[in-house]
């Protein structure tokens, strides 16, 4: 069995602690660091697969080591852990992390996302960071799903200024509708983009996505919950089961009951969601 190399960065022994454990597996060999310096000595030696990079005890900054990462191992997905700041965020996206959880991590989240960043093969340019404008952020994603979960987290990050319930709800409505572009409007191809602009106002957040497809009429979808006749409520399950597509079809009837105002445009292959603030 080979093994995957994981190394845990972060100047509290508590902390690396609970992420060992929490990461173990048999198929896993765990290593840890208490600083930056540490870190770049362990991965100078030995390649690892995945880095999660916090603070060092000797205030080593996990965005300055993820550029080092980078550097000496260019093909080590590094999750970077730190403060509640949209502006870390984006840099960790300009910089090529594979992710950004603010402290303290989510170990459910966290855990899923390793195993994710260890099961991916291509991932270095899925998410591209075209504007990084605090107030219009505008990003163009690969039509990969996994692109989508990690896209979907940066997201919290970006928005982390939000009452928790307001950003759990745009992400959960940002997450189905970019899921969907990618499916339907890109086809799961790897070489085609989805288009994202977020857009701040005093009152409001705006969420516009764009795919690579054809577009569809919402008068026609029948593999989708808003389809269903009357008296078949859940017969977009039977199309989704023919069509071999994944569980689901509710994100549309989904969406409007989380976001204020979902408008599609006329081809059918962008959407303009907006979540008010006041």
């Amino acid at each position: 069995m080979s093994l995957r190399c994981l190394l845990l960065v972060d100047a509290d022994p508590a902390v690396r602690e609970l992420l060992s454990k929490l990461l173990q597996r048999d198929d896993r060999r765990i290593e840890e660091a208490h600083n930056g310096s540490d870190a770049l000595e362990r991965l100078r030696s030995s390649a690892f697969d995945v880095v999660v990079a916090g603070h060092g005890n000797n205030g080593s900054d996990p965005l300055k080591l993820l550029r080092r990462v980078r550097a000496i191992r260019p093909d080590a997905r590094v999750i970077v852990t730190g403060e509640q700041d949209p502006a870390r965020a984006l840099r960790a996206i300009r910089n090529h992390a594979y992710c950004y959880f603010h402290n303290p991590v989510p170990p459910g989240q966290l855990n899923d996302m390793v195993q994710q960043a260890l099961d991916a093969s291509s991932w270095k340019d899925d998410i591209r960071l075209t504007s990084g404008r605090r107030e219009w952020i505008t990003l163009e994603v690969r039509c990969k799903m996994d692109a989508a979960e990690r896209t979907t987290q940066f997201l919290r990050e970006m928005e982390i200024d939000l009452p928790q319930h307001a950003r759990e709800d745009v992400a959960a409505a940002f997450r189905e509708l970019l899921m969907n572009a990618i499916e339907h409007g890109g086809k799961s191809d790897p070489r085609k983009r989805v288009r994202i602009s977020l857009l701040r106002t005093d009152r409001s957040l705006i969420v516009h996505i764009l795919d690579p497809g054809s577009g569809f009429s919402l008068e026609f979808l029948p593999h989708a919950a808003i389809s269903n006749p009357e008296d078949s409520p859940i017969k977009h399950v039977e199309v989704r089961v023919e069509q071999g597509q994944r569980p689901g079809g509710f994100g549309i009837l989904m969406t409007r009951n989380l976001v204020d105002e979902l408008i599609y445009n006329e081809r059918g292959n962008a959407v303009l969601f907006v979540k008010y603030l006041k």
